[in-house]
């Protein structure tokens, strides 16, 4: 049997019809299949690989580590050098309040850990999510998914918790002394790339203080300059009192965090001991590549230019058949019609060798999250391809 028939019979299948590309390589900003096809990528495996495919730092960062240990024990037991390393340089480039790094193996894992230490914190249940969000598909991440549809097939779920409309100021006032925590995503990425307003968010983090509540935002899309800043909640002039990474964190090998203060993460060590343990969250090998792509980030300065590339795929992408480009850096959302228009344009993409994909809670909306270290040609490529698509 050849590849393609193995994988329809012995992977575990997610939906009835994957994209089912049998990819060898990926250098870049480019995958190349079984036959040789090369596709320009503009989803960097779901805003994973922020850095490109296979960057030369984070491979060697890899095989270097490779070269000293992979899993020694359980995590935080043992001081091993690159978790060490990489909460510390994750530490220097956030609030002084954000300074203590809990590593997991995902980011649906760090939501788990953040709602954890939020009720072990406060003493409290409740927890407020918000309408269209997604933050992961385990138990507890799945119960503050903003999505009935999604959810109803596992209930029953965690209870106490409200899913409230995100950026409306009459959802302020659910939270309230019984709130244990208030998670949010940044940007709504999995709705199309929807931005809260700054004064929402300055509210949201105001009421939160005002009660008591802990304040989890969700960057895991947005973190590492995929909106134009390092973080995305620095657009919006708060600090939240958890935040959760994951994606980009890992340069493209497994990793998660939840990253808060040390007088909040220490309610973990004790009452009960091990109040949060994971085997291989942290692990040596995807620290220590995490860590090469986040200082490749910073020392290449690929930041500072994603507002400029941001706005050239807006003043490409114009045609009647685009209803709509919603955008927060280089996370964009192209909108059409309905899921049939969008789902033909993307096979046609596909086709003409650019990937991209849709979204989860935005079925007719087209999502671009490149690599960061896209050039404008490419952009100017990919943007043809597109609209090139349209006239299907």
């Amino acid at each position: 049997m050849n590849q393609r028939a193995l994988f329809f019979r012995h992977v575990a299948q997610t939906s009835s019809a994957p994209l089912a590309l049998e990819i060898v390589k990926a250098e870049g900003n480019y995958l190349y299949d079984v036959s040789g096809k090369k596709y320009l990528d503009l989803i960097g495996g779901i805003s994973v690989c922020n850095m490109g495919h296979r960057h030369p730092k984070v491979v060697d960062a890899i095989k270097k580590q490779a070269d000293e240990y992979l899993h020694v024990l359980v995590y935080g037991e043992f001081i091993q050098s690159p978790q060490v390393q990489y909460a510390s340089l994750l530490a220097t480039h956030l609030p002084p309040l954000l300074n203590t790094v809990y590593f997991t193996n995902s980011g649906a894992e760090a939501v788990e850990g953040a709602m954890k230490l939020a009720k072990r914190v406060t003493g409290r249940t409740q927890i407020i999510a918000f309408k269209a969000s997604y933050h992961g598909s385990t138990q507890g991440a799945l119960s503050i998914m903003g999505d009935e549809y999604w959810r109803n097939a596992f209930r029953p779920l965690l209870p106490d918790v409200l899913h409230l409309d995100h950026n409306l100021f009459e959802s302020l006032d659910s939270i309230t002394e019984k709130t244990a925590c208030v998670i949010a995503e940044t940007i709504q990425a999995e709705r199309g790339v929807f931005s809260p307003t700054t004064e929402w968010m300055q509210a949201l983090r105001k009421k939160c203080t005002e009660t008591g509540t802990l304040l989890i935002l969700d960057e895991i899309q947005a973190g590492f300059g995929r909106t134009g800043s390092l973080w995305g909640f620095q657009s919006f002039g708060i600090v939240p009192d958890i935040l959760l990474l994951g994606k980009a964190l890992g340069g493209g090998m497994p990793l998660g965090a939840f990253i808060a203060d040390n007088t909040l993460m220490n309610n973990l060590t004790e009452n009960p001991v091990l109040g949060h343990i994971t085997t291989f969250g942290g692990h040596p090998v995807s620290c220590a590549a995490g860590m090469a792509a986040m200082k490749a980030l910073l020392e290449e300065d690929w930041v500072s230019q994603v507002k400029t590339k941001e706005n050239l795929f807006k003043k490409l992408l114009v045609h009647k058949k685009i209803k709509a480009v919603r955008s927060a850096g280089l996370l964009i959302g192209v909108e059409f019609e309905d899921f049939e228009t969008n789902k033909k344009i993307i096979d046609r993409c596909i086709e003409k060798g650019l990937l991209t994909d849709w979204f989860l809670f935005a079925p007719p909306c087209m999502r671009i999250a490149p690599p960061l270290i896209i050039t404008e040609d490419e952009i100017k490529k990919a943007c043809e391809i597109i609209l090139a698509s349209l006239d299907y």
